[in-house]
């Protein structure tokens, strides 16, 4: 049986206090990092590779159903704002489209085909990245767009969390964080969905250091979307230069990132 189907540890769970319900979920959550924590090598690997192909213009897609699908979309929606990249470079794709985002798409994740199709229908080539999320590591959507997307020679990886899975076996750069039964049986939105957070978080942020969307460790490309980023982008330019807080929003604002800001700066405004 699947781990990620498995009993869970705890029993009566309708009969817990609101404080025993909230000691047991952490006592299981706190597993997560320390099984991340061992796999750190896969995880490198895939970034390495990943982001081969995204210093040759490839993008990194995401693709999953459910929660893992949503995942993707979370971690993909949230490169621009804060690396100022383009909303193409980091996709992510869910079974049954948009409207999953919102609420479950009956039998979506069913079709072998729909995945790869959705691949095509976003301009998939060779030089792209693409990791298959879920945590059974059976859902056929995945399994047929990195089962396809391999045999014409794009790099695939996954996340999942049993070992030994159909999706793992597909693709060259697989992770398998194993954290074991949820708390409430099944409910993969759980421990299993942290798990796939945390590594999204480690892939997505690692890149975008790689290809130098961060100095030293600022956000220098983050779009100025907000009146907190644009505070914290004045007082980003006031740490490396000796303007004032009001000389450096200006400048901020008159140059549209932090990085363009500092680069005027040094060239004199």
């Amino acid at each position: 049986m699947k781990s990620t189907e498995q009993s869970s540890h705890y029993e009566g769970l309708d009969k817990m206090s609101t404080a025993e319900l909230l000691s047991s979920i952490n006592q299981e959550d706190m597993k997560v990092p320390e099984v991340i924590s061992k796999l750190l090598g896969p995880i490198e690997s895939l970034i390495d590779a990943a982001y081969d192909c995204m210093k040759q213009g490839g993008r990194l897609i995401y693709m999953g159903s459910g929660t893992s699908g949503r995942l993707g979309i979370v971690d993909a929606s949230e490169c621009p704002p804060t690396f100022g990249v383009d909303p193409g470079r980091v996709v992510g794709l869910i079974a049954g489209g948009k409207d999953a985002v919102y609420q479950a798409v009956e039998h979506a994740e069913d079709s072998f085909e729909q995945g790869w199709l959705d691949l095509v229908e976003i301009g998939i080539n060779e030089h792209d990245f693409v990791i298959g999320i879920a945590a059974s590591g059976t859902t056929p959507y995945v399994l047929g767009a990195v089962d396809e997307a391999r045999a014409r020679g794009i790099k695939t990886g996954c996340i999942t969390c049993n070992h030994n899975s159909p999706l793992a076996a597909k693709v060259q750069f697989p992770i398998e964080v194993v954290v074991g039964p949820e708390f409430v049986t099944g409910s993969t939105r759980m421990k299993a969905g942290t798990a796939q957070k945390l590594v999204l978080n480690m892939i997505s942020t690692s890149l975008m250091i790689k290809l130098g969307h961060v100095v030293g460790n600022k956000m220098v490309d983050m779009q100025l979307s907000n009146k907190k980023l644009v505070d914290r982008g004045s007082r980003m330019i006031m740490e490396k230069t000796d303007l004032d807080y009001e000389t450096a929003k200006e400048l901020l604002l008159r140059h549209g990132s932090v990085r363009e800001a500092l680069n005027a700066y040094a060239g004199g405004n």
